[in-house]
């Protein structure tokens, strides 16, 4: 957040890093006293055309009321013209006195239109004067978090690349992730993500933004996830984790269980406690090692998690949980 107005010493500094604040708050203050004295003079200049106004007003009725009593002049001037009892140059005094008394009216007409013109003039060099000794108190626009404070006591305030405060709207912390081109077309807005934040563990978020261009060179294209607000989350730190694109429910093995020749994919199934050779068709790997298998293995039945290449159909084994130690292991 950088000032609105430049030059003016900050006075007071109401707030400071990982404070929270909302809406409206005033974060520090600036010297006004010069803006103040800038608002002052410009309410008495537009006291003063305020008055010039009323008074162009006066001057035209004055001026109208001499018009008035001119052509009155005037007319009496003619009838006596015409009965031949006045001079031909008393009547022309008269006309002249009575375009003169015209002429004045407007010319204080044309004088108020110019008094209420400096009262607009003046109105709005007031406003602007109101306008930024306003800006002399540096308030929040938004709530949220103060994530930096560069303004210092006694400083000149600055709209420099360095704002006097830096805000974490409404709390809200973002992960800028690099996703892979190939994987960049299944990841759609609102996607959950599982983060892994450096030093603080897992956090839940979700896209917020998909980049449209992806890095000629990487190879990667940006996305933005929002997370969910953790007291512990700072802004520059490290994270990784996983954009869930799709949930289904399906039947998985160790990755290691799944065999791979000529003929195909295949799995080592323990059935009665003997190896069966199974033909399977698998799918997606997950990212903690188990492989889908979409076709050729029912729920809940055994297969050799690892070694699976050195047995043979009809091979008697003895199968074991995972996490047992034996000679030999097996997995579901």
């Amino acid at each position: 957040m950088n000032p609105q107005i430049n030059g003016y010493v900050i006075e007071t500094i109401n707030v400071d890093v990982g404070d929270r604040i909302h809406a409206g708050m005033l974060l520090a203050t600036l010297n006004d006293s010069s803006l103040a004295a800038n608002l002052t003079q410009a309410e008495a200049e537009l006291l003063r055309m305020t008055a010039a106004v009323r008074q162009a007003q006066s001057q035209i009725d004055s001026a109208k009321a001499g018009m008035v009593e001119a052509e009155s002049a005037l007319d009496r001037t003619q009838k006596l013209a015409s009965s031949g009892n006045i001079s031909r140059a008393t009547l022309e005094q008269a006309r002249a006195a009575a375009l003169s008394a015209r002429a004045g009216v407007a010319s204080a007409e044309d004088g108020l239109e110019v008094a209420r013109a400096q009262v607009v003039q003046a109105t709005s060099q007031r406003d602007l004067a109101a306008i930024n000794l306003s800006r002399s108190q540096i308030e929040a626009k938004v709530g949220g978090i103060i994530s930096a404070r560069n303004a210092q006591l006694g400083a000149i305030a600055t709209a420099g690349p360095d704002p006097m405060f830096r805000i974490i709207r409404d709390g809200e912390i973002e992960l800028e992730a690099e996703v892979i081109e190939t994987a960049l077309g299944a990841v759609k807005q609102d996607d959950r993500a599982d983060v892994v934040i450096a030093g603080n563990g897992a956090v839940v978020g979700r896209v917020r933004l998909i980049s449209p261009t992806v890095d000629p060179t990487t190879r990667l294209g940006t996305v933005r996830i929002a997370l969910e607000q953790h007291a512990s989350l700072r802004t520059g730190g490290f994270a990784s984790g996983w954009v869930i694109t799709d949930r289904r429910i399906a039947t998985t093995v160790p990755a290691t269980a799944v065999l791979t020749d000529q003929s195909g994919a295949h799995v080592q199934a323990v059935q009665n406690g003997r190896v069966e050779h199974r033909v399977v068709r698998p799918g997606l790997l997950t990212h903690d090692g188990r492989r889908e298998i979409l076709q050729g293995l029912e729920p809940g039945e055994t297969v050799v998690a690892r070694a699976g290449a050195f047995f043979r159909d009809g091979d008697q084994i003895t199968p074991v949980q995972p996490g047992i130690k034996h000679p030999l292991g097996s997995g579901r």
